[in-house]
């Protein structure tokens, strides 16, 4: 079992969508996951956006894929988590279900502050 950023066994992000690099609704990462897929964050409006004009558009459907809404909780690449912080757009975040290794790549403070559980 994996460790989350409490210091606890990592919980389960979202299965509606199913989220996850592994896609197992959590934020396992391994060597295989370069993005660092860590971060649970609760999608707002304006992350959407912000990610959408930095080249990840998480929002429109595609195949396999039904896109995301606000409210929605997706496993963040930490360091888009980090890039979407420092421009004043970052997600709340479920620490319970945010890997541990997330640390590695966001400023600690910031992400407990952004927490919504914990």
């Amino acid at each position: 079992m994996a460790t989350n950023v409490l210091g606890g066994d990592l919980e389960s992000c979202g299965y509606d969508p199913v989220t996850g690099f592994y896609r197992d609704g959590c934020c396992n990462t391994g060597v295989d996951d370069l993005g660092v897929h860590t971060v649970c964050a609760q999608m707002t409006e304006e992350f959407l956006i912000f990610s959408a004009e930095a080249g990840n558009d998480l929002s429109t459907t595609r195949p396999g894929f039904t896109g995301l809404q606000p409210g929605d909780r997706w496993c963040l690449c930490a360091g888009r988590w980090q890039e979407a912080h420092e421009a004043g757009f970052a997600p709340p975040v479920v620490l319970a279900a945010t890997h541990i290794l997330s640390l590695e790549w966001v400023d600690a403070a910031a992400l407990r502050a952004a927490g919504i559980d914990g």
